[in-house]
């Protein structure tokens, strides 16, 4: 159907609703990192942050304004290294964070399943079964679907799918997806340009963040310790990693986040700080 052109000349336009700050809904958007890096553990705590309803169940720090289902479609890891990644979060969840994120979560795992979204028989599975979700994750991107990634034309019309998927079920869909070997090999895995593949998955897409890796020169110029700012060096540099967004369609201010890496790979925030600031101003948060 047409835009009413006069009307929206006229009237006030309708608020944007976000999944969370810059992700619009309704959309699809990427989250990329090295592997190994934790993006799984952050698509999984974010997906925890959008199906829980009451307070506590934000480790992530992404505040969403509204809560909803969520099909999170996991297909790189086995049902035993999942259910010990649940349990691993549910150490840092309140009882009613835990019970409500379990009545709006599904975590469904396809690994050794063969899902190909580019099929019709499984597309419409996939919409049946994600319908009336506010979010589908779909990690990763390689393991749903058998076309090129290095063509242009075949990851746009991935892409076109995943757009029809969400104007299907009313969910935003976030894919997961690695950068490429020259990016993680340059140090470049947070520039929009990193991710693996045609340029086709991030130009298409409206959202992209990205998961990287704490460099040698970030561990020796940032502190978790706020009393003496001890840079953090680079014997702990792997328990950091720092969430951002590299590409961003609709107005919301960019957000970044330092991360922790705690017991059993969980991300929780923290505050570093600058190793050449005076002392005593910074105060180290985490959310636990």
């Amino acid at each position: 159907m047409a835009i009413d052109l006069a009307a929206a000349f006229e009237s006030p336009p309708p608020a944007l609703d976000f999944i969370w700050p810059g992700f619009l809904a309704g959309t699809v958007g990427a989250l990329i990192a090295p592997g190994a890096t934790g993006k799984s553990y952050w698509a999984l705590e974010a997906a925890m942050s959008v199906a829980c309803s009451v307070a506590g169940g934000d480790l992530v720090g992404l505040s969403p304004a509204l809560n909803g289902k969520v099909v999170y479609l996991a297909g790189e890891d086995p049902d035993v290294a999942l259910v010990r990644r649940i349990h691993a979060i549910g150490h840092h969840l309140n009882r009613d964070a835990r019970c409500a994120i379990a009545q709006n979560l599904i975590l469904e795992p396809l690994m050794g399943k063969r899902l190909n979204v580019m099929d019709e028989r499984h597309l419409a599975r996939v919409i049946e079964f994600c319908e009336g979700s506010r979010l589908i994750v779909l990690d990763t991107l390689s393991r749903i679907h058998d076309k090129d990634e290095n063509s242009n034309g075949d990851m746009a019309r991935l892409v076109a799918t995943l757009e029809y998927v969400a104007t299907c079920t009313g969910a935003s869909v976030l894919y997961l997806h690695h950068v490429s070997k020259g990016s993680a090999r340059e140090g470049q895995t947070d520039q929009q340009q990193a991710a693996r593949g045609a340029s086709a998955l991030i130009d298409n897409a409206r959202w992209c963040g990205f998961v990287a890796k704490m460099t040698e020169d970030e561990a020796q110029s940032l502190s978790d310790r706020a009393y003496d700012r001890q840079p953090i060096g680079n014997d702990r540099r792997g328990f950091f990693v720092r969430f951002g967004v590299s590409k961003q369609n609709y107005d919301a201010a960019p957000h970044e986040q330092w991360y922790q890496r705690r017991d059993g790979g969980v991300l929780l925030p923290v505050e570093l700080l600058n190793v050449k600031q005076d002392s005593g101003k910074g105060r180290q948060r985490e959310q636990a």
